[in-house]
């Protein structure tokens, strides 16, 4: 295991398309790994043997990580390293950041830091390392990132904006690197804050779908989890989100109480190929979730009801009260406010009109 940090500037990830690349990436937030929370450590290895190279956030004990990787090299025959950051926040509450990779297709290169942030925007500073393909020597650059969850939206904002300032930095320190900032965001990529991002030329490679695991069983709701990039450099060849409870035979509740109320999110650089593998006697939860969202001017009652607030009854009325120009047309609908609209927004669950 490698452990090394500074306070320093941020950087985030990102690969060039000409440089043949081939791995996979993904970022989970691992709810609290670490703590005596009965977390399954050993369910933990068998999703993340699917990636190359990850970007964990909610790390509360670096020997949990030691023994992450333990599992993983048990899992696969395969040699695993890992590095963790020191422990970040304001307030008594504090975690930290790690990166976990596969020996035989990431190295470590230099420059593990920790964001030293001279605004004291974040509540959480980013985490950054430099990592290559092993293959073919590429570099990139990697930052997790986990934004602050407060009181509300407006909570949140600050930091989303405070990106943009990274992401130019980064063109200047990285001129040749295209760029990917991974973490939990809580916020949909779809939020006017990431407006200032946007206009630098980021994507997120999730748009629809969502990534936390609601209380009821088989359900989803927000968008929380992403992996930003330039599109115009980065050789992104997949993504998706990965139903993991699914993977693995268990239940919703099951599932957030031993391994993480998130789903992992991943992305394939050239030809790489994700190794995302349901267990024995599992039905399988690696989705592709380009084409899933719910288009609620043409959605089935079935689909309709996926979405927060809305039962069958409900779904019936939805569709009754089409055609719908935006999402905020829902409150036509009898028992759809302007919050029950936002909490349906806020699940990245709904296409774009």
């Amino acid at each position: 295991m490698i452990k090394q940090f500074t306070s320093a500037l941020v950087v985030a990830l990102g690969l060039p398309a000409t440089a043949g690349a081939d791995i996979t990436i993904g970022t989970w937030n691992l709810k609290h790994l670490g703590w005596d929370n009965g977390k399954r450590v050993d369910l933990v290895a068998h999703i993340a043997q699917g990636a190359d190279l990850w970007a964990l956030t909610e790390v509360m004990d670096e020997s949990a990580v030691t023994q992450l990787e333990g599992e993983l090299e048990s899992l696969t025959g395969e040699r695993w390293s890992s590095m963790t950051s020191h422990e970040v926040g304001r307030s008594s509450y504090q975690e930290s950041y790690s990166y976990l990779w596969r020996d035989s297709a990431v190295e470590y290169t230099q420059g593990a830091v920790v964001y030293l942030d001279p605004g004291d925007e974040f509540a959480r500073e980013p985490y950054l390392a430099e990592f290559a393909d092993k293959e073919t020597g590429q570099e990139v650059a990697l930052a997790a990132v986990h934004i602050v969850y407060g009181d509300s939206r407006a909570d949140r904002t600050p930091e989303i904006r405070q990106l943009a300032e990274i992401w130019g930095w980064m063109s200047e320190v990285y001129p040749d690197t295209p760029r990917l900032i991974a973490g939990d965001y809580n916020l949909a990529p779809d939020h006017e804050a990431w407006q200032m991002l946007r206009d630098q030329g980021a994507v997120p490679a999730i748009t629809s779908g969502a990534t936390t695991l609601s209380t009821t069983d088989g359900q989803y709701s927000n968008l929380y989890d992403n992996l930003w990039h330039d599109a115009a450099v980065l050789n992104v060849t997949g993504d998706g989100i990965v139903r993991f409870p699914e993977l693995l035979g268990l239940t919703h509740e099951e599932a957030r109480d031993i391994v993480s109320d998130h789903a992992p999110i991943f992305v394939t650089v050239g030809n790489a190929e994700p190794g995302f593998i349901a267990m024995e006697g599992a039905s399988g939860g690696r989705e592709s979730v380009g084409s899933e969202c719910i288009n609620i001017n043409d959605a089935t009652v079935s689909r309709l009801d996926e979405l927060p607030h809305i039962g069958p009854s409900r779904a019936e009325s939805v569709i009754d009260a089409r055609p719908y120009e935006s999402v905020d047309g829902l409150t036509r609908v009898s028992g759809i406010g302007p919050s029950r609209v936002e909490d349906i927004e806020a699940s990245g669950l709904v296409c774009s009109l």
